[in-house]
């Protein structure tokens, strides 16, 4: 299919997980894009994977001096762009009494201050009828132990996600997101190996969160890329404010 073709999409965080599998599905649909990252060596080895109709641009989300220079670097490759994934994100387990202020505004920095930034500072180059697509979590619907810092991040994106929606109606520009419940990704089990568990280890706890989910399994990232895909493309043209939950069940019974 070629429901992207012609259009250009920027993923931020597209190096690896969601935002890469997504990376890959937009070019299949026919699409230019561009992934950010804060690692050039991640950035430029995704670059290579993806091929020719790909472009990278080293930018941490966390950092506003980053977010402020994003969209000229977009501009140095693309004029316009019609699809912004705002992915980039950070997940660190931690109970209530654990958190330090650190560990709160690292999470509110990248996943609010950052998402809202980069939608702001990108929506001059968006095309009107473009989409923006947030990438939130059924965490905002469901609680899962130590989680409570970084699902307060992503239920401030559902709030974003519909005042987005409502004040870029007039440009017919499409905000919508989407609420992945527990996925297979380098992500999750990162956020184990910096409690200092052996990367073993953190994959098996990563691997544990499928006992919440009622399908009984973890999502992979090809699965949420497809539904960012779709909204991604002119088929979810009379979506706007939504969320979709992916989450095996998680958020729904």
């Amino acid at each position: 299919m070629n429901r992207l073709q012609g259009k250009v999409a920027v993923i931020t965080g597209g190096n690896n997980g969601i935002g890469f599998a997504t990376a890959q599905q937009f070019i299949a649909e026919g699409a230019q894009v561009v992934i950010t990252g804060r690692n050039p060596q991640a950035v430029q080895e995704a670059v290579a994977k993806l091929g020719s109709q790909a472009v990278g641009v080293i930018s941490d989300a966390g950092r506003m001096a980053d977010v402020r220079q994003l969209a000229a670097q977009v501009q140095a490759h693309h004029a316009r762009i019609d699809v912004l994934f705002v992915n980039a994100g950070v997940s660190l387990i931690a109970s209530v009494m654990e958190v330090d202020e650190t560990h709160f505004d690292e999470h509110f920095n990248i996943n609010v201050k950052g998402a809202f930034f980069t939608v702001q500072q990108l929506l001059p180059l968006l095309n009107d009828g473009g989409s923006i697509i947030f990438n939130a979590s059924a965490t905002a619907h469901r609680a899962f132990p130590n989680n409570s810092v970084y699902a307060a991040t992503k239920g401030a994106l559902l709030v974003l996600t519909r005042n987005f929606a409502l004040e870029l109606v007039e440009r017919k520009i499409r905000v919508n997101a989407v609420s992945p419940g527990p996925i297979s990704t380098p992500f999750n089990a990162k956020s184990f190996e910096k409690l200092g568990m052996s990367a073993d280890a953190a994959t098996q706890a990563a691997d544990g969160y499928a006992a919440y989910v009622p399908l009984k399994r973890l999502g992979q990232p090809q699965e949420i890329a497809a539904i960012v895909t779709f909204l991604a493309s002119d088929e979810a043209g009379f979506v706007t404010g939504e969320e979709i939950i992916a989450g095996g069940g998680i958020g729904t019974f």
